[in-house]
Order: C-alpha cells, then structure tokens, then sequence
C-alpha cells in the first residue's frame, strides 16, 4: 500500500493546520496579545511551507474523507468544550499530536523535511507555556496593580513600621530591595517580612529582588531579576514551578524574550527619572505603549512614577506601577498607598 503515508501526511498537515488557527483566534481574539498572535502565526506559515514540499498530487490523490473509518470516530470529550480557553487548549494538543505524525511519516516519503516538523513541534512547545504562563500569571495579578519596594530601612523598628502601615494600607504587592545589606542581615529582614505579611488570602504578595535563594529560604512568593541577574530558567530551578518571576525590561525586544522564557510579569522602564536608581537613558512612555500595544502577560511600568506623573503612564494602556521613594519617602507611606490604589484600575482576566 505504497500511497498510506501520503494519506497520513495529508491528514495530519490538516489537523495541524487547523489546529494553530484556533489557538491563533484565540491569542488575537481572546487573550489579545499581539505577540503570541504573530508567534502562531508565523508557526503556522512555516507549517504550510513545510507541508508545501510534500508531494501535494500524491497527497490529494491518497485523501479519502468519504470512506475514512476514523470519521465516525468520536469520544464524549471531543463533542465538550467548557469555555474558550479549553478550546485553545484541545487545539495545542491536536497540532503537538498532528507535527510528530507528519515528523515520522515524512520520514517515509521525504526525510529532508522530517527535522522541520520537528523544529515546529517545538516552537509549539514553547507557545504553550507562555500562553499557559500568561492566563495563569493574569488570574493571580487580576487585583494586584501596585508594588511597593521598600528596602531593609536603618533598623529593624522603622522596618516593621513601614511594613505595618503598608499592611493597614492594602498594598497587594510588596518586594523587598536593598543593595546594601549583607546577606545575613537581608535574609534576617526577609524572614521579618514573611512573617509581617502572612500566607493568607487577601495578604500581600511577597517578593524579594535579585535573589532567588533568599526568596526559597524565606518562603517568599517569588523573585523579581534584572537584566544582569540569574535567567528566568536558573531562578526557576532554585524557586519551582508555583512561584513567581518578574523581570525587569528596557526594551521592546527584552520584554518579548521575557515571555518566551517563562517571566510571570514584566518591569517596564524606566519611565521616569528616580531618585531610587540612575540610568544612561530611559525608555519612557514611548515603550509602554509599546507592552501595553503588543503584550497580556502583566506589566507594571518602574522607574519615577508618583501621583503626579500616574496618569501620564495610564495613558499608555499600562495600568500597574511599581513605585518605591512615593511611598517609603512620603510623610503618610498609608494615605499615599491608599491614594494610588484609589487612582489605578481594577483588572479582569479575559
């Protein structure tokens, strides 16, 4: 039966062809993010480039849809669909299953194209976890649109009284920064602020910057890297696959390689001159348009922000600010807090 690879190979091009095109509806249409939208669809052009160098006569020729005894086929799952995610979901495992068929068979009547299929199965694998990474990390921010960074303050008294008025406040969002202590006494603060801030609903989340060992041994909810810091896989192997991971970015392109690696939320800046941090130079407003135009994953615009310059980066479609001398600086750390929280958005998931 000289022509069964080829009808395989027809039919799994189909499957999988039309697999990507409901997870591409459903990154354009639904999650509305324009950068996992043209990953699915450029992983989509090059499955039809692909597919257009197996023989396409010899592909017609073998489809037999008519007489197909896998057409009345059908199992309870296939016919249930709870929601549009699911949807997107069923889709992801159609086109997985459909590009390792048409790597095998391919073998048959075309081996130089095999590894393509191959390469597409795992571009796919990678769209995956950032579309599962980007639902996930918007379910638990929906109600998070503010980080307060407060760093280990001269001692520990004025520490836990900044952490107490940030707690009365409601801040949703708190990350502990501090260039200057050693480790011991950061680990001692980090372990203060865990317990300040306990695991319960409703708390804040806890992160600490820089140090994902620290975050593990405190028990902190995750960890928030720079540029020059461990990659999100390293930190990641340190803290597990239920914490968090922010990222801070400067440019377009650093944001869309955050997704890609697995970042639970992006810092974008700076925006603003801080007294907090010096920069060469600052990306500004122009690049939160710029994530807030092309990227879901959540975004929280750093660098300068206070109450004064808040609705110049609302403006943006960026609606999550990561803040620390407005607050730790200010007279009343509470009335500015509640302030903000009034002024910023409330968030809901697609």
């Amino acid at each position: 039966m000289p022509d069964q690879p080829h009808r395989i190979l027809d039919a799994s091009a189909n499957r999988a062809t039309e697999g990507l095109r409901v997870v591409e509806d459903f990154t354009r249409f639904i999650l509305d993010d324009a950068h996992l939208t043209k990953i699915t669809k450029n992983l989509r052009h090059s499955l039809a480039a692909a597919c257009a160098d197996l023989p396409l006569a010899e592909r017609h020729a073998a489809r037999e849809t008519q007489h197909d005894v896998g057409t009345t086929i059908t199992t309870t799952a296939e016919a249930q669909r709870s929601d549009a995610q699911n949807v997107c979901t069923a889709s992801l495992e159609r086109t997985k299953q459909s590009l390792r068929s048409l790597e095998e068979y391919s073998k048959v009547v075309a081996p130089e194209i095999s590894s393509r299929f191959e390469s597409l199965r795992y571009q796919l694998y990678t769209l995956e976890r950032s579309l599962s990474i980007t639902q996930t990390s918007i379910a638990q921010l929906e109600n998070v649109p503010l980080c307060v960074l407060i760093d280990g303050q001269p001692n520990v008294e004025q520490f836990t009284s900044l952490v107490a008025q940030l707690v009365e406040a409601g801040t949703p969002m708190i990350q502990l920064r501090d260039k200057q202590l050693t480790d011991a006494e950061l680990v001692q603060r980090a372990r203060l602020l865990r317990t300040l801030v306990p695991r319960q609903e409703g708390s804040a989340i806890l992160m600490i910057n820089d140090r994902p060992d620290i975050a593990a041994a405190v028990g902190a909810d995750g960890v928030h890297l720079g540029q020059d810091d461990l990659s999100v896989k390293d930190a990641r192997k340190i803290l597990g696959p239920r914490k968090l991971i922010g990222v801070s970015t400067h440019s377009i392109e650093q944001a869309r390689t955050a997704v890609l690696d697995g970042a639970n939320y992006l810092g974008a800046g700076p925006t603003f001159a801080s007294e907090t941090k010096t920069f060469d130079q600052f990306p500004g407003l122009g690049y939160l348009s710029q994530v807030a135009g092309e990227i879901r994953l959540p975004t929280y615009a750093i660098g300068g922000i206070n109450a004064e310059n808040l609705s110049k980066v609302l403006t943006t479609g960026i609606t999550r600010i990561a803040v620390s001398n407005t607050v730790t600086a200010s007279p009343n750390p509470k009335n500015t807090t509640k302030q903000l929280l009034k002024t910023l958005p409330k968030h809901t998931p697609p």
